[in-house]
This record gives structure tokens, C-alpha cells and sequence, in this order.
């Protein structure tokens, strides 16, 4: 197998999983639109991610690097946009 195949298979994985976020961002964008979001799950989700690009850089394998960057500023814009709707809720109360 060419040395190529593995590393494209691998950034077409990651490309994948990582955009998928995209459509949730997409929705939690409008103010008021995360209720149905946990907080918590973010929190670890982002943090999970933080973690596999520190994996990535030690390994190194720039795949896991550049695939969990992109996803991680996609939650991680989805979390700030949770924070905001929460902040706007204790606001309102």
C-alpha cells in the first residue's frame, strides 16, 4: 500500500467526524437556542479533544493534531454560545 493511503484515509476520517459539528454550531448559534445542550458534556467533550491534540503532538501524528483542532473551536463555539444563553438566563431571573 502507498505510503499516502493511510494518512488519507485518516484526514478523510477526520475531516468527517470533525465538520459533523458544524450543523450543532449552526443551531446553538441564536440566542436562547442551547437549552437542550448539557453544559457538562461540553466541558468534557472539550476537554477530551484538548487532550487527544496533546496526544497528536507527542505521537506526533498531524492527522489527530489538525482533525480535534478543527473540532475543538467548533465545540468550543458551541460551549461559549451555552455560556451566553446561561448568562442570559440568570439575567432574565
Amino acid at each position: 500500500m502507498p505510503d499516502y493511503v493511510l494518512p488519507s484515509i485518516g484526514l478523510f476520517a477526520a475531516g468527517l467526524t470533525s465538520l459533523a459539528y458544524i450543523p450543532q454550531l449552526y443551531k446553538a448559534w441564536p440566542r436562547g437556542a442551547t437549552g437542550d445542550l448539557s453544559l457538562n458534556m461540553l466541558i468534557v467533550l472539550w476537554l477530551g479533544l484538548l487532550l487527544w491534540i496533546v496526544y497528536g503532538l507527542l505521537k506526533p501524528d498531524w492527522v489527530v493534531v489538525v482533525a480535534n483542532t478543527i473540532a475543538l473551536a467548533l465545540v468550543g463555539a458551541v460551549l461559549v454560545c451555552k455560556i451566553r444563553d446561561l448568562r442570559a438566563a440568570e439575567g432574565a431571573a
